[in-house]
This record gives C-alpha cells, sequence and structure tokens, in this order.
C-alpha cells in the first residue's frame, strides 16, 4: 500500500567545482537523515546548458552566449518541515545566481 510521505527529495544541479560545499550544506541543515544515517545523498554528472539573458550576473559564462557546464546532480531525502530551511542553506552556497532545485514529493511503501 501506498501511503503520502513526510518526506520529500531535494534535486539540485551544481557545477562540479561546488559540489562538496552543496552537499555540506544539504546535511549540515538537516537534509540526508534516514533512520540511524545522516549525509545520506546521491549523485550523477551531466552537462547543464544555460544563456544569460541582459541584466544576468553569471557566474559562468557571457550574457547572451550558450554556456555548457560539467554539473553534478545531487539528491537527499529531507522532511518536509526541513525544506524550507535546507533551500536556503544550499543557495547561501550554490554559485549560481539562478540555481536549479527541485523538491520532489515522495510516498511510503507500507
Amino acid at each position: 500500500m501506498l501511503t503520502d510521505s513526510e518526506f520529500v527529495k531535494i534535486r539540485v544541479a551544481v557545477p562540479l567545482s561546488a559540489a562538496d560545499k552543496v552537499r555540506s550544506a544539504l546535511a549540515s541543515s538537516g537534509a540526508g537523515v534516514m533512520g540511524k544515517y545522516d549525509s545520506t545523498s546521491a549523485s550523477i554528472r551531466q552537462t547543464g546548458r544555460f544563456r544569460p539573458l541582459p541584466g544576468a550576473h553569471p557566474s559562468i559564462g557571457e550574457v547572451g552566449k550558450i554556456e555548457e557546464v560539467e554539473e553534478e546532480l545531487i539528491e537527499a531525502l529531507c522532511h518536509r518541515d526541513l525544506a524550507d530551511q535546507v533551500i536556503a542553506s544550499v543557495r547561501a552556497v550554490h554559485p549560481y545566481e539562478e540555481p536549479a532545485i527541485d523538491i520532489l514529493p515522495r510516498l511510503e511503501i507500507k
């Protein structure tokens, strides 16, 4: 039987050079706790693509030019009650002006 979960999965794309900082921010703000374990996460490499528009202040690339960046897509479980503080912690260390952060609902198997 499936039931709604008290947890969400937070997924964030980050350039490889900042992945450890983001993982640390996730863990120190309460994400990644599973039973008797903490600091849990998973990641895969991907290529991020974007073009900064006029008025943007990109940390990577130039306004008006398409950029490709090797990124790590990091996922961690997070209790719903902690999601706001976890996202704030991630934003504080993330180098992108507009970080790609997803919050995915979860179901539990009972």
